[in-house]
């Protein structure tokens, strides 16, 4: 074998090898390329449905919070309309007159008298507008005299100075009992659905 002839086994053995290595390359980086588009898909579609999540949860947030405050809004008109009422309530018991504000009046003074012993000294107050009225009503009670104005609706508020006991029966008074006590019954009344 000629020097030529080794030299040139060397060489196609090299160049076998470089095709072998070079296919092999070729072979590895189909393998890494393969692998990261599969990778890449996995992500966008990992990426993709968390942003559809993102996407829900923002929504729900929303259409949450566009409820809520369409609930307050409610709230508060039903609030602002029970106000009315309760102003409209308000008005119309005070001008009450003649034999019903007398009727009224009386029943009250009736009821706080019952926290009074015979023989004490009465004092009744009541709206400036009811003096004359409670002056004629106290003729009838002996002990009682009017003692001045009270802001109220009208109705009495009655007391002694040897019991120290005071009765608040104002229109007023008997006005917030019964409306606290009948204010879901109103509601139903005024917002039936």
């Amino acid at each position: 074998m000629s020097l030529d002839t080794v030299v040139e086994d060397i060489r196609e053995e090299a160049h076998a090898r470089a095709e072998d290595i070079r296919t092999e390359g070729e072979a590895r980086a189909e393998e890494i390329e393969s692998a990261a588009e599969a990778d890449a898909d996995e992500i966008l579609e990992s990426a993709e449905r968390e942003v559809e999540r993102e996407i829900e949860q923002l929504r729900e947030q929303r259409l949450s919070s566009a409820k809520l405050e369409a609930k307050q809004q409610r709230l508060e008109a039903r609030r602002d309309v029970l106000s009315q009422v309760r102003e409209q309530v308000e008005s119309e018991v005070a001008d009450l007159e003649g034999e019903t504000r007398e009727e009224l009046t009386r029943t009250l003074l009736d009821a706080a008298s019952v926290e009074f012993d015979d023989g004490e000294d009465v004092h009744v107050y009541g709206r400036s507008e009811d003096e004359e009225l409670l002056s004629s009503i106290l003729e009838g009670y002996a002990g009682y005299e009017y003692a001045g104005t009270y802001n109220c609706l009208g109705g009495v508020v009655v007391e002694s100075d040897q019991s120290r006991v005071r009765v608040n029966n104002t229109f007023d008074s008997v006005l917030e009992d019964v409306w606290e006590d009948n204010l879901r019954e109103i509601s139903n009344r005024l917002f039936e659905q």
